[in-house]
C-alpha cells in the first residue's frame, strides 16, 4: 500500500530570509521566542536560587583570605544594614546566576530572529566574534577576581591601623565585587573593536600597528578612572592585558589582510603628499618589429558632373 509522503513546507527561517513572511507572523515568531527566553531565564533564576549560597561564598573568599579580615576565631564576618538585604541580596545574585545558567537559550532565541536578516558573510562574523567574545569576558572575570584580593588587601593596609576593626556590609561588598568582574570582562571586549575595524576595511593592520602608543596611553586612562581601587595593581594589570589583547588583534589583522591581499598594491601605505618610487625593476619593454613598406594607393578617377534639371517653372508658382 503506498503512503503519499506529505511534503514538507519552507522553515521560519527560510521564509523570514527570503522575505516572504508577514509582518503578524513576524510578531507571532518574536512573541514564541520571547516566551522561549523567559520559560529558560525562569528555569535558570531556580537554579540561581538553589546556587546562590555557594556564589555567595566564592565572591566572599577575597575577602576572608585576607588577615586582616579574619577575628580572633579564624572566620570573618559582614553585616547587613536592613531586615531584608541578605533575601534581597540572594534574589540579585539567583538572578544574575540565572541568566548565565539560561544563556544559551536566550542567546540562542535571540540569534534565530535576527540570523535571517543578515547575508552568509554576515552571520559568519557573528559566529567568530561571538565565539570570541565568550571567553574574552571570562578571563576579565578571572583578572577581576584576583585582583579584588589584591585591591582589598591594599585597602585595609591603609585605612585598618590601631584599634580600628573593619566590618563591611555584604551588600555593598557583593556589589562593588561584581561591578569590578562586570567592568573587567566588558573592557576585555575591546580587542574585538580592533578586529570589526579591520575586518569591514575601516583600518588596515598597518596602521592599527601605528596606532600603538596611543591605545596603551588610553588603556592606562581608562584603567586608572574605571578601576574602583586605588591601588596600582589593579590599574596595571587591567591596562597590561588589554595592550597585550590589543596586540593580539593587530596579529589577527595581519593574518586578515594577508588572506586578503591587503597591502600589495603599488601605491598601498603612501601618503597622499608623498612621491610614488618608480618601478624600475621591471622587465625592459622591447622594440616592436619594424612595419612593412606601404604600397603607394592610386588617384580617385573623376566623379562626373551631375546633369542639370530643367524644371521649367520659376519659384514664384
Amino acid at each position: 500500500m503506498a503512503f503519499a509522503l506529505r511534503k514538507r513546507g519552507p522553515s521560519n527561517f527560510d521564509r523570514a530570509a527570503d522575505g516572504s513572511m508577514t509582518l503578524i507572523e513576524h510578531i507571532r515568531e518574536l512573541r514564541n521566542r520571547l516566551f522561549r527566553a523567559s520559560l529558560a531565564v525562569v528555569v535558570g533564576f531556580g537554579f540561581g536560587i538553589w546556587l546562590s549560597g555557594p556564589v555567595l561564598h566564592l565572591l566572599q573568599k577575597p575577602y576572608c583570605d585576607l588577615p586582616k579580615a579574619r577575628l580572633v576565631n579564624g572566620e570573618c564576618n559582614f553585616v547587613q544594614l536592613g531586615p531584608a538585604d541578605l533575601f534581597l541580596l540572594q534574589l540579585k545574585v539567583g538572578l544574575w546566576v540565572g541568566l548565565i545558567i539560561a544563556a544559551p537559550v536566550w542567546l540562542y532565541q535571540l540569534w534565530a530572529f535576527i540570523a535571517p536578516g543578515l547575508h552568509r558573510h554576515e552571520r559568519r562574523y557573528a559566529y567568530f566574534f561571538t565565539g570570541l567574545a565568550a571567553p574574552l569576558f571570562a578571563a576579565g572575570a578571572v583578572l577581576a577576581y584576583f585582583v579584588t584580593a589584591k585591591g582589598l588587601e591594599f585597602l585595609l593596609n591603609v585605612s585598618g591601623g590601631g584599634d580600628i576593626t573593619t566590618t563591611l556590609d555584604i551588600t555593598r561588598y557583593i556589589s562593588f565585587v561584581t561591578n569590578l568582574i562586570l567592568l573587567f570582562g566588558v573592557a576585555f571586549e575591546f580587542p574585538l573593536i580592533v578586529l570589526m575595524l579591520n575586518f569591514v576595511g575601516l583600518a588596515s593592520a598597518r596602521k592599527l600597528l601605528g596606532w600603538w602608543r596611543v591605545a596603551v596611553f588610553l588603556f592606562f586612562a581608562f584603567s586608572a578612572v574605571v578601576t574602583p581601587t586605588p591601588d596600582p595593581f589593579g590599574m596595571t594589570a587591567l591596562a597590561v592585558c588589554l595592550s597585550a589583547l590589543y596586540f593580539g588583534a593587530v596579529g589577527i589583522a595581519f593574518v586578515n589582510d594577508k588572506r586578503r591581499g591587503r597591502g600589495k598594491e603599488i601605491y598601498a601605505g603612501l601618503a597622499d603628499d608623498e612621491v610614488s618610487p618608480l618601478r624600475l625593476d621591471d622587465e625592459p619593454v622591447t622594440a616592436t618589429p619594424e612595419l612593412e613598406i606601404p604600397v603607394p594607393v592610386s588617384a580617385p578617377e573623376p566623379v562626373a558632373r551631375p546633369a542639370p534639371i530643367d524644371r521649367r517653372f520659376d519659384d514664384m508658382t
